[in-house]
């Protein structure tokens, strides 16, 4: 059911994305919603984002609203594939009332589409009915969840993040979407908080091993300091600093297949940053190399030449746990 009534989504954008071999137009919608149900994420501002006490009907015709506008701006015969996020889960029911699932479908019937939800959302009748509606035929795997997993340790997963559920969850939530005919694509966090450049870098190179087995798609988000979090009260206290860029590129280089890698932020002091001198031209190259997929721009990005890459270095070997970071 398409409203009559236009209402701004959190944030709406088209670009391109790459899937397989192929490069595709892609629209990308954040839909503000009932707000995430688990809501204690140490690094997550979109939790915040949220209406006030509703009523279904009444957050129904929220979501309508934005949906009809999104509709407006982005005429559907411009883009192939869609990728849809809300403030926390978009198959959680409390969150996103069910009839609006069916209203994305009929919307987007033949896209390309991903959706991120927590792993205990993947539930089959409710995927079922959901590809069955998206579904003509046009893709072999029209629907991918995408699954916030952030890491395969379970201890870093609470402690450094709290994000509610484990890595048998995920896996569990995968064979399920597997079962169904629907794809999983993993999002992974690198460095969260309390972790030594060191630590994070060889959580991120054992998780995207432990995955391979589970994950069609991965994607590394390099952290980003974002506003009212945990996190940012760490960081305003010198006792967090995002990651270098450098291992990013390490990550990448070392993986053994493509990972797609937007480094929101790059280059900032709340993003992951180097020195500043060297940061534009690395952080334009991952963006490429998350589209073109070409190994050879990561490795000559990794031999750049910057005075910063024996301060990492040193910080790689020198930085201790429990303790302040080094660098800011």
């Amino acid at each position: 059911m398409i409203s009559d009534v236009t209402e701004k989504p959190l944030a709406s954008w088209r670009g391109k994305e790459r899937y397989d071999t192929e490069l595709l137009d892609c629209l990308t919608v954040i839909f503000k919603s009932g707000g995430c149900s688990w809501s204690k994420c140490r690094m997550c501002s979109y939790r915040h984002e949220r209406y006030g006490k509703q009523s279904c009907d009444e957050l129904l015709a929220h979501l309508r609203a934005q949906l009809a506008m999104v509709l407006r701006e982005n005429p559907v015969d411009g883009y192939r594939m869609v990728k849809i996020f809300t403030s926390g889960s978009f198959f959680d029911p409390a969150e996103v009332p069910p009839a609006f699932l069916q209203d994305v479908a009929s919307a987007f019937r033949g896209k390309l589409l991903i959706a991120e939800t927590r792993p205990e959302f993947v539930q089959e009748a409710v995927f079922r009915n959901f590809i069955d509606a998206i579904d003509d035929g046009s893709w072999k795997t029209p629907l991918y969840c995408a699954i916030g997993l952030e890491t395969s340790s379970d201890a870093i997963r609470e402690k450094c993040i709290n994000k509610g559920f484990s890595f048998a969850d995920f896996r569990c939530a995968a064979d399920t979407a597997h079962a169904i005919g629907a794809g999983v694509k993993a999002y992974l966090l690198f460095k969260p908080l309390f972790l030594t450049e060191q630590e994070a870098l060889k959580d991120m190179e054992t998780t995207i091993a432990d995955i391979q087995p589970f994950a069609d798609m991965i994607s590394m988000n390099p952290c980003t300091v974002q506003r009212n979090t945990e996190l940012e009260y760490y960081w305003k206290r010198g006792a967090y600093r995002p990651p270098y860029l450098w291992s990013v590129l390490s990550i990448l280089k070392n993986a053994p297949g493509h990972i797609t890698c937007d480094p929101l932020g790059g280059g900032q002091k709340r993003g992951p940053h180097n020195c500043g001198k060297c940061d534009y031209e690395i952080v334009k190259g991952i963006r490429d190399y998350s589209l073109n997929a070409d190994k050879d721009l990561i490795g000559a990005l990794f031999d750049t030449v910057c005075a910063c890459k024996q301060e990492w270095e040193f910080i790689l070997a020198e930085e201790k746990p429990w303790c302040m970071p080094l660098t800011r």
